[in-house]
């Protein structure tokens, strides 16, 4: 099967990539992240993943957009729901890519993470499926997430403290401080 996988970072890709190439599968990864937020985060989790490319020798395109306004504007008054926008444009744009490579099929690192909405990304895996007529691999890869940490850390690969967008990073950050988090004026 050739696979065209998203990936969100290179701890999330580490388990799903073994584990499938373990399989037989052709993986190429995606990288397509313009909700990660600010810049350094962007750029780090970008290094991260060309260490792990070269490292591996994985097949890597890169869509080198760093899209702060775009996700700003498109989820700006609706941030309880910004999941919905943030896997949406990723797995479309995974999806169109995974058509235009004439791949069998796409699928996202995402698939790893305990912090990520399986459900919700499966839904719009599949909703991609329909209008794109490539199938979305569907695997639940979660029980190996802390196994792609470990290899991780043995490799030295950059780790992230929080999910990606200035969101999850204001909810991280706020809630180990114990500050409020509130849409109240002063």
């Amino acid at each position: 099967m050739k696979l065209l996988m998203h990936i969100c970072c290179a701890n999330c890709a580490l388990y799903p990539v073994r584990t499938m190439s373990s399989r037989g599968m052709e993986i190429t990864g995606y990288w397509f992240n313009p909700n990660i937020h600010p810049y350094t985060e962007y750029g780090s989790r970008l290094d991260a993943l060309k260490k792990l490319q070269a490292a591996w020798g994985l097949l890597v395109e890169y869509e080198d957009f760093y899209g702060l306004k775009e996700y700003v504007r498109n989820v700006a008054g609706n941030e309880d729901n910004r999941c919905v926008y943030c896997y949406t444009v990723r797995l479309e744009k995974t999806a169109q890519k995974a058509k235009d490579m004439a791949a069998d099929a796409f699928t996202t690192s995402l698939l790893v993470s305990p912090y990520q909405k399986f459900e919700m990304i499966a839904e719009i895996g599949r909703k991609m499926q329909e209008k794109y007529s490539v199938e979305f691999y569907r695997e639940d890869f979660r029980a190996g997430f802390n196994e792609g940490r470990r290899m991780s850390k043995e490799m030295g690969l950059y780790r992230q403290k929080y999910c990606g967008c200035i969101y999850s990073e204001m909810e991280r950050y706020c809630e180990k401080k114990k500050l409020q988090i509130t849409n109240d004026k002063p």
